[in-house]
């Protein structure tokens, strides 16, 4: 696999915050703005396709979709599975952060959004509607 490819295969520690202006103030707890977390792994494939898995405590969704190699690099991918016997699926959209010409010990990081598909039910017997808007990062780990 090229050089391009190989910076997105890895494992990346993964945070979604809602987009809720009615919220979104300084006096919020960040704790309040949290959408979603947990981890993504991205493995090895074709260079212009995306493979891997998100998860978390108690959940885990297969990623496939595709990259974009340009200025900036993208990512375009769906997560699928089944979680407490319902289907999830997200979609999802981020770009890799470019290293700043005299950062210091910069890690990759991607950034961008991600939206509910399909309606689930929610821990508190509720349902989780389509169509949700959330800004997430992720950031390399160190292997």
């Amino acid at each position: 696999m090229n050089g391009l490819n190989q910076q997105f295969n890895g494992l990346w520690t993964y945070r979604s915050y809602k987009n809720d202006t009615a919220t979104l103030n300084p006096d919020t707890p960040l704790g309040d703005l949290l959408f979603g977390m947990g981890d993504i792994e991205i493995v090895d494939s074709a260079v212009n396709e995306l493979h891997g898995r998100i998860f978390g405590s108690g959940w885990e969704l297969n990623l496939n979709g595709y990259k974009t190699f340009g200025n900036p690099n993208e990512v375009r991918f769906q997560g699928r599975g089944i979680v407490g016997g319902h289907q999830w699926v997200y979609d999802y959209v981020a770009y890799l952060i470019n290293d700043w010409p005299d950062g210091v010990d910069q890690v990759p990081a991607l950034v961008g959004s991600i939206v509910r598909t399909i309606p689930h039910p929610n821990s508190s017997g509720g349902i989780n509607p389509a169509g949700e808007v959330a800004s997430w990062i992720a950031v390399k780990q160190k292997c």
